[in-house]
């Protein structure tokens, strides 16, 4: 009988974390990012958070790229992006966090199935935001350690479920960018990936 793995420390919150990154050239910046959060455990409750930067290096860009957070739950929202997103590689240091509009999330839909294609639909107001994985591939579950995750605080068991294609769409148009390729646990995934059964656990 395997040995139990039991992870010392606090359980922060616990959910998915699903998220797209997309760039013009593989060299270049993130020009279109998302992430979505849907928690089911935290020191602020339940909730969905989706943190979308249709301007990555823009603090105060026009209304038509704003950078927003449609969230159920505005101080889980500001939670997890304080302490957790902005310590995200591809979100670290950004402007766009300094400026981010929050709205008032009315409705959340999943689709698809995450052995092929992927979708989860967020709309506030009058903005719809739909995000899209296809080309899924093999599911993997690893738990990174403190000193290898994000924060450098947490370690971090999830289940992961990497793409070859994904796409941000606001009110139906389809914003830049496409994914590139990116190691993660010694697998060559992409930018965009399905984070489920996320946990983040502070040593």
């Amino acid at each position: 009988m395997a040995d139990t793995i039991l992870f010392p420390g606090t359980v922060e919150w616990s959910g998915e974390n699903p998220g797209i990154s997309l760039k013009e050239s593989p060299d270049g910046p993130f020009v279109t990012l998302a992430s979505f959060f849907r928690v089911v455990l935290s020191p602020h409750g339940r909730g969905h958070a989706l943190v979308l930067l249709q301007s990555p290096q823009e603090a105060n860009p026009p209304a038509d790229r704003a950078n927003l957070c449609l969230t159920d739950n505005e101080p889980l929202a500001r939670y997890l992006i304080g302490e957790f997103l902005s310590h995200f590689g591809a979100y670290r240091g950004l402007p766009a966090l300094g400026g981010l509009h929050f709205r008032a999330l009315d409705m959340v839909e999943a689709g698809g199935d995450p052995a092929s294609t992927y979708t989860e639909t967020v709309r506030g107001g009058d903005t719809t935001v739909r995000l899209a994985w296809s080309g899924l591939g093999e599911p993997f579950c690893f738990a990174f350690p403190p000193d290898k995750s994000a924060t450098g605080r947490h370690y971090m068991p999830s289940l992961f479920v990497g793409c070859r294609e994904a796409s941000v769409t606001v009110n139906g148009r389809t914003l830049p960018g496409r994914p590139v390729p990116r190691e993660i646990a010694g697998r060559t995934i992409s930018t965009a990936m399905l984070a489920f059964s996320e946990t983040w656990i502070r040593a």
